[in-house]
């Protein structure tokens, strides 16, 4: 299997970005954390200063298993103003390689197509950014290669999909109870 690959950006919501990291690490699965500021120190949106493991600029994302945005501002905006980033979506997409985004970050999917006929939720407010999707009120929605979340109290069952996406529920399960979680 590839490597995870979640993208940070100054001002990203900390718990949906570390939790994800910290659950699939857990899990045993290869999971990278990637700056897109051009540096490897990030500051999140309540001022924690985070080290990313890459520079966006020296990754190649050939090896990519999934693409995982978290959301939280300004992080979002500097994801969705990322040309190379979207570069990579696009192509990812394309692949049908599967890409996870929580909170205001399946904006970015939205605004890039990706959501047009999935099923998909983000956070109260960004609806209307989730061109052609069809929104819930879920905690988490898995359609096909896309998974998406609503916010920072969700971060802990996203993580959870993800893992039951590359190891089956019973993993999930399995972190789930680890953590204390249901």
């Amino acid at each position: 299997m590839g490597k995870i690959y979640v993208f940070l950006a100054d001002g990203f919501e900390e718990i949906e970005g570390l939790t994800v990291v910290d659950l699939l690490r857990r899990a045993g699965l290869e999971t990278v954390t990637v700056s897109i500021m051009g540096r490897k120190e990030i500051t999140g949106s309540h001022r924690i200063i985070v080290h990313a493991d890459e520079l966006f600029e020296d990754v190649s994302f050939d090896d990519a298993a999934m693409l995982v945005l978290p959301g939280g501002m300004p992080g979002t905006l500097h994801l969705g103003e990322h040309l190379g980033l979207h570069h990579i979506l696009m192509k990812k997409m394309e692949e049908k390689c599967p890409i996870s985004a929580i909170c205001a970050a399946p904006s970015v999917l939205g605004d890039l197509g990706a959501l047009k006929g999935k099923r998909a939720v983000c956070y109260p407010g960004f609806e209307d950014r989730l061109a052609g999707a069809v929104v819930t009120k879920n905690a988490v929605e898995v359609d096909e290669n896309i998974t998406t979340s609503r916010g920072m109290g969700t971060a802990i069952p996203f993580a959870l999909a993800i893992i039951a996406r590359f190891q089956g529920e019973e993993s999930a399960e399995k972190i789930g109870k680890s953590v204390i979680w249901g």
